[in-house]
């Protein structure tokens, strides 16, 4: 696995990030724009906040993990600079969608938004000491903790009381969360939220009897036999295992790392297309039809993150199964998803593996799941003996 280190390597730093750093940045009203063609050509101007957030984090992390590149973090301020200016309403949520100016158009429904705002400014804070970025950082934070149980909040549309259901996806973020906002946090308060965010991912969502992790649940935890209910994401359930490594790591929890190690392998084996490779986006625990039409699409955050989590568990364990599934899902993503015409990858491919839009960026791909994903593995292959 370790004869892979430059290449992913060299992907992130000389092909991927410079794609982003030449076509991304507004200069004129500042932040970034997401939604670049194949060839990194604006074809859309609005500003979603959460990938103008995940941007910010980009930079100021490679600034700091990497080297201290200044352009790196000139952008990350760009970023930070027209998130202060334009990115919260009155109560400081974070819109989910603005102009290009900055004018809002999306109510801050999203809670999503406000994750990535206080994972871009603790990591600025880190890099650039700045009262009003740790501030922001650890006042979205409150504020997410303050509407875990209900994110949606005026936004939600479900009418209340028939069918309450919570959602895998804020555990799985704060699991990760948490620990990029410790520089900033008392170290009891982050014991106190660690083990409630692994509680949640590792026994409420995570089902007993089939070993995989649902979408969503009764608010009580227990299974909603409904369109929802049996919703199966491999990729979060994967992207949350790595998360649940390292927090192993962190706190020396052996039994955490091999129940992480051995969920995201039976989800592996449960999402692969075995007729044409590759990992479904979504599936139905019970094999009924999904509500979700893209359920059979193959998606590049999913295949990224997988490739995290295998290169991840194989440096910690040297477990051959990981490195044997590393192995066939790297050629896969490596096949289908980078493009051999331009920088950075394509996102989104049909069953078959053809590619379904020779986008870059847009709504929902930005600057964050290829070169984290990049970088994770460089690193996660270094520490390969």
């Amino acid at each position: 696995m370790k004869q892979y280190l430059n290449l992913y390597k060299e992907e992130l730093l000389n092909n991927v990030i410079p794609f982003w750093e030449k076509n991304s940045p507004d200069k004129v009203n500042g932040g970034y724009f997401t939604c670049l063609d194949q060839f990194g050509k604006v074809y859309d101007t609005d500003k979603f906040v959460w990938l103008q957030a995940r941007q910010v984090w980009m930079f100021a992390m490679l600034y700091d993990q990497v080297k201290p590149n200044t352009e790196w973090l000139d952008l990350a301020k760009n970023g930070a600079d027209f998130l202060i200016k334009h990115g919260r309403d009155k109560n400081g949520a974070f819109y989910f969608s603005l102009d290009q100016k900055g004018n809002p158009l999306v109510q801050p429904y999203n809670i999503f938004s406000d994750c990535f705002a206080a994972m871009a400014f603790a990591a600025l804070n880190k890099v650039a000491p700045c009262e009003e970025y740790a501030e922001i950082a650890l006042k979205t934070f409150e504020n997410i903790l303050e509407r875990k149980d209900n994110p949606k909040g005026i936004y939600n549309k479900t009418f209340p009381g028939t069918r309450n259901l919570k959602s895998f996806a804020l555990p799985m973020i704060l699991s990760n969360l948490t620990l990029e906002m410790e520089s900033l946090l008392d170290e009891d308060k982050v014991k106190s939220l660690v083990p409630g965010v692994i509680h949640e991912v590792m026994e409420v969502f995570l089902q007993e009897e089939t070993g995989l992790i649902l979408e969503n649940v009764n608010v009580d935890g227990s299974f909603s036999d409904s369109y929802e209910g049996r919703l199966t994401s491999p990729g979060h359930a994967i992207e949350a295992m790595w998360f649940m490594l390292d927090l192993s790591q962190k706190y020396k929890d052996e039994d955490l790392c091999k129940k992480a190690i051995a969920t995201g392998l039976r989800t592996l084996e449960y999402g692969w297309d075995k007729e044409y490779g590759g990992i479904y986006y979504f599936l139905d625990i019970s094999g009924h039809p999904s509500e979700k039409l893209e359920w059979n699409q193959k998606l590049w955050w999913v295949h990224l993150e997988t490739l995290v989590f295998l290169s991840k568990a194989y440096a910690i364990t040297g477990n051959n199964e990981c490195l044997q599934w590393f192995n066939k899902v790297h050629d896969y993503t490596w096949k289908h998803f980078k493009d051999p015409d331009s920088p950075e990858w394509f996102g989104y491919l049909d069953r078959y593996g053809k590619v379904q839009l020779p986008l870059k960026g847009g709504k929902w791909k930005g600057c964050f799941h290829v070169p984290r994903g990049l970088y994770q593995v460089w690193k996660n292959l270094e520490k390969i003996k």
